[in-house]
């Protein structure tokens, strides 16, 4: 029973479809960060009028370039408020915005549920209104992933789709709030690792989607670049140690950072007490704005045009000092996760040692940011992409030796969880074998060995001997593990049509294997344990890639 279409047909119809579904969750993204932007501005006013400080903007978001009043005690009281509801709303074993992107994409798309990407999103905004370490792009960031989950709900989408629509999504969210659609997609693709790793199979959606989203967003606030740099041209040579102190020195704090992180036992920070320490933290974050500077406020991507702009003395390397320290010990508690707290520490600290080198303010800025962003997301050719996009190509030689040198130092360590070393130890790439519990047995495709056919059996049993195992025997026959196609879902498992040599001997869901009972009903999120010969089961794959199958 085969496909009655040429391969090549069927190939171009697959990847045309990506193509739509990709510009679909593009444009819807940009559609909803238009309302979050609104949203979070009117956030920003309200935290202004309690703490009765305002930090500069930038001039892409709208932003004025200066800092507005002066923190007031009382209204600092709110932080430690804040702080306690942002660690509640958030939990520990989910993660910040992009930290569940990661965690759910390497778990087969488990991601949070949708009460729990809700609060997160609240969480983010409160924060970010209050002038918590917490970037604006969280929010968008999480919008993302919810508007990808929109799309699954009104379209039919396999489980392989769902997984790459949503880091497509978080793409076009982050290219809008970023001003940079292309350096957004590769940072989705790149920071998915913690080596120089990528999966170009994810990079075409995830551009298509922010390149479709900051089209859509641009259409309301303009296509203005988040920062406002002089022209650069390419540093002069007596610049160049300059430069790179200011990249050791970046890659340096990146690197102490993560020890920092570390040395704060998970347990403290997952336990009943984090809304506490949460709290503590916010009020940690209030006596520093009232006793030292306001300017720890607020994301700190204001402070870093003003770095640009030559407006940042030496004063913005204790700047950077006290964002640092603030980023070290709330990186558990998912405080400045994402893109945008780096970006202002990286800066400032980039700022504060080019005026003290006597370095272009611009280059020097854009270069600690470049550096310190490698470290702690892991991510060297986005925070290249992203510099060039704000600074202009004669960035680009100066921001890939940083980015490069900065990557072969820190090691493979970072801030966001849920990042594997390879491919091989992500849950959608792993071999049958790995993907399937100890219970069922899997039977490799160059095998010469006698395999036997093994009946799914529930999870927590013990695995089969061979001695227990049928007695028949057939070389020929392979597990397959495939999501449950959009045609299936709501199906009884004994209404299903397959070709011959084709059968169902387990279900997947909930993490564990169940025998595929004849009343089962089969859901969307459920996964079909296949026991075929290949040409059978490929038979049954050319089927139901067919449209509307």
């Amino acid at each position: 029973m085969r496909s009655p279409l040429p391969r090549a047909v069927m190939t171009r119809l697959e990847t045309g479809r990506v193509v739509v579904l990709s510009v679909l969750v593009g444009a819807l993204v940009g559609g909803l960060s238009i309302v979050l932007r609104l949203l979070l501005e009117a956030a920003l006013r309200l935290g202004a009028l309690v703490t009765g400080y305002a930090p500069p903007g930038t001039p892409g978001e709208g932003g004025l370039l200066m800092a507005f009043g002066t923190a007031l005690p009382w209204g600092l009281l709110a932080l430690p408020v804040v702080g306690a509801l942002y660690t509640w709303l958030v939990p520990a074993a989910a993660g910040d915005a992009l930290g569940q992107l990661v965690r759910g994409y390497h778990a087969r798309g488990q991601w949070a549920a949708p009460v729990i990407q809700l609060r997160t999103l609240l969480g983010a905004a409160l924060a970010y209104g209050s002038g918590l370490l917490v970037g604006r792009d969280s929010a968008f960031t999480m919008t993302g992933q919810l508007g990808a989950a929109l799309l699954a709900r009104l379209t039919r989408l396999d489980a392989v789709e769902v997984r790459t629509l949503t880091l497509a999504g978080a793409a076009a969210a982050l290219g809008a709030v970023l001003h940079a659609p292309l350096a957004a997609a590769v940072l989705i693709a790149e920071v998915l690792y913690r080596r120089f790793e990528f999966e170009f199979e994810v990079v075409m959606p995830c551009v298509l989607a922010a390149v479709a989203g900051t089209g859509v967003y641009g259409l309301a606030f303009g296509f203005a670049p988040l920062l406002s740099v002089p022209e650069l041209g390419v540093p002069a040579p007596a610049q160049l140690p300059a430069l790179l102190g200011v990249a050791l020195a970046a890659t340096l704090a990146g690197w102490l950072s993560l020890l920092a992180v570390r040395a704060i036992p998970e347990r403290w920070t997952a336990g009943k007490l984090r809304p506490v320490i949460g709290g503590l933290f916010g009020l940690l974050t209030a006596a520093i704005a009232f006793y030292s500077t306001p300017g720890v406020l607020g994301d700190g991507s204001g402070w870093v045009q003003l770095g640009v702009s030559g407006f940042v003395g030496a004063e913005g390397g204790l700047a950077g000092a006290w964002r640092w320290l603030l980023l070290a010990l709330g990186a558990r508690l998912a405080f400045g996760g994402g893109v945008l707290p780096s970006v202002g520490v990286g800066g400032l600290i980039g700022a504060g040692l080019g005026s003290v080198l006597g370095v272009d303010p611009a280059l020097s800025t854009l270069v600690g940011v470049v550096a310190y962003l490698t470290v702690t997301l892991n991510v060297p050719l986005a925070a290249t992409l992203l510099a060039v996009a704000w600074g202009g190509e004669a960035l680009l030689p100066s921001a890939l030796v940083a980015a490069g040198l900065a990557h072969i130092l820190s090691g493979t360590d970072g801030l966001v969880p849920g990042q594997v070393a390879s491919r091989a130890q992500s849950g959608v790439h792993q071999g049958g074998a790995a993907l399937l519990p100890d219970s069922v047995r899997f039977i490799p495709r160059r095998s010469q060995d006698t395999a036997r056919d093994l009946p799914a059996v529930p999870y927590d049993a013990p695995p089969l001997s061979p001695t227990e195992a049928p007695a028949e025997a057939s070389a020929e026959r392979e597990l397959y593990r495939r999501g449950v196609p959009p045609s299936w879902r709501g199906a009884r498992l004994k209404l299903l049509s397959l070709p011959p040599g084709v059968e169902v001997v387990g279900i997947v869901r909930d993490g564990t294997v169940r025998l595929p009972r004849p009343e089962a009903r089969l859901t969307a999120d459920d996964e079909l344990v296949f026991l075929a010969r290949p040409d059978a089961y490929a038979a049954l794959e050319g089927l139901l890639r067919l449209p509307g199958v």
